[in-house]
């Protein structure tokens, strides 16, 4: 006797055996209308009743992602500008290591963090693992990398043009470095604003050491994957319209940035983009006496 399970994840119609472990799946007649139809609307009414466990997972990916940015842009920013100016022996293959950096698949620094915070790991003392805090690490070990690479080359750009100049008035590579980087502050926000979009797109890294407990460690990319292959299709549909909404939202402060910069810099006058800022800053930071 075979008995049949209604199922509508993904579209399917189920039949088991109870003599035999076999199962026997068959697609429905018209799954896709009725199924994506229905767990569109109710989607909706998740997001529009603004459901408890829903903004649950949406505070806490967003939580770690700005956390893990904070950390990774505080050391990358410094890193990468001193990077852009700094000249020595193998610099090349430290920019080569660190492009490679950008390569790694999440799932390779997921695994790595997995080691150093186990029992047997290094930091397997600070009992991190399946925490909030595996999760930022891991996040901020995978934008590190694009922090300090996307600001080491809007830096070298702006060495080009203005690196002579500021030579020229006794700023040391470290001075160069940061008065560089505040001239190229709108590209960097920018920077930013692409980093905390990887960030909180991530799903490899964040399953591997959070583990995706209910409650604790739960984020919007892995709760996605957990109730996809589940089959709550309504919830997994309602977190992928808060995350596309997110990056949409990431994607419209970007080109705000960029309207306000090219304004700015037409109201400079005729002067190259950030010339003159440089200049004046340089002067007032490397005079002796001179008035802020």
């Amino acid at each position: 006797m075979v008995h049949i399970a209604r199922n509508w994840i993904g579209g399917y119609d189920t039949a088991t055996c109870p003599c035999c472990p076999q199962l026997f799946v068959r697609p429905l007649e018209n799954p896709t209308v009725t199924s994506f139809s229905e767990s569109a609307a109710t989607a909706l009414q998740l997001i529009t009743a603004m459901d408890a466990g829903l903004l649950a997972i949406v505070g806490r990916s967003l939580a770690v992602s700005a956390s893990a940015c904070a950390m990774a842009c505080a050391l990358g920013l410094v890193l990468g500008a001193w990077l852009g100016v700094a000249r020595f022996a193998g610099r090349g293959a430290v920019l080569t290591l660190l492009n490679t950096f950008l390569a790694v698949p999440s799932v390779v620094v997921g695994l790595v963090i997995y080691l150093l915070l186990s029992r047997t790991g290094p930091l397997g003392y600070l009992g991190w693992l399946f925490s909030f805090k595996a999760m930022v690490l891991a996040q901020a070990v995978l934008v590190l990398p694009i922090v300090t690479a996307l600001t080491c080359q809007a830096v070298e750009d702006a060495q080009s043009l203005h690196g002579e100049q500021l030579q020229s008035l006794g700023a040391r590579p470290l001075t160069r470095s940061l008065l560089l980087a505040w001239d190229e502050r709108y590209a960097l926000l920018t920077v930013l604003i692409a980093s905390f979009g990887r960030a909180v797109s991530e799903v490899g890294a964040v399953m591997i050491v959070g583990g995706n407990i209910d409650g604790f460690t739960r984020v919007m990319t892995t709760a996605i994957a957990l109730e996809t292959s589940k089959g709550d299709l309504p919830l997994a549909l309602g977190l992928g319209l808060i995350l596309l909404g997110v990056v949409l939202l990431l994607n419209g402060v970007v080109a705000l940035l960029r309207r306000w910069r090219e304004r700015l810099e037409s109201d400079a006058g005729s002067h190259a983009p950030g010339t003159a800022p440089v200049a004046a800053r340089a002067a007032d930071a490397l005079t002796p006496g001179a008035c802020a």
